[in-house]
């Protein structure tokens, strides 16, 4: 809330990114700007092409909408902030069964991506998805067997390791995969 934070956001939420003069501040924009203007590892995933865009968009837009922003935000207001936001209950319990219902509608696509939702290497979409389900772990929503495994993979890798102890500090990462 200091002036010189509202001053890049002044919504006052992370992350917030600055590169030059441009200001981004919502993850998956930053993520994506950041595979357009970086040299990526080669094991990273880079969409080439519309039509493979459009595919890690779309993964991109549901983790970002229907698990974070419409179930675990709500369920964060109501449990984590509801001194600020108010203890509700019912909405908590609606919104953890909205996540399990949009990951059970996705769960083919899951299986069948590969390694990683967008195949056979890390990219964006991992990265977003990978912080739903590590909210979801930490407000106790049980994972499919499927997701348990694709997290513990995932939570393995140096790159996450390293992340998770920079910006969870004093959590360890087995207790959230």
């Amino acid at each position: 809330m200091t002036p010189e934070f509202l001053k890049l956001n002044p919504r006052h939420k992370i992350p917030v990114m600055t590169h030059g003069g441009l200001v981004l501040t919502e993850s998956a924009a930053i993520l994506n700007y950041m595979i357009e203007v970086f040299q990526a590892p080669v094991d990273f995933y880079v969409p080439v092409g519309a039509v493979e865009r459009a595919k890690m968009f779309e993964w991109c837009f549901f983790t970002m909408s229907e698990l974070d922003a419409n179930a675990l935000y709500t369920m964060r207001r109501h449990r984590s902030l509801k001194e600020i936001y108010g203890d509700a209950p019912k909405a908590v319990s609606a919104a953890e069964d909205y996540f399990h219902h949009q990951i059970d509608a996705m769960e083919d696509r899951i299986k069948s991506a590969g390694e990683f939702l967008m195949g056979n290497r890390i990219s964006i979409v991992d990265i977003l998805f990978m912080s739903c389900l590590d909210f979801a772990r930490s407000y106790d929503i049980v994972l499919p067997e499927y997701l348990v495994a694709y997290q513990a993979r995932l939570g393995v890798r140096p790159a996450y390791v390293e992340s998770f102890s920079q910006n969870y500090l004093g959590l360890a990462v087995d207790k959230v995969c």
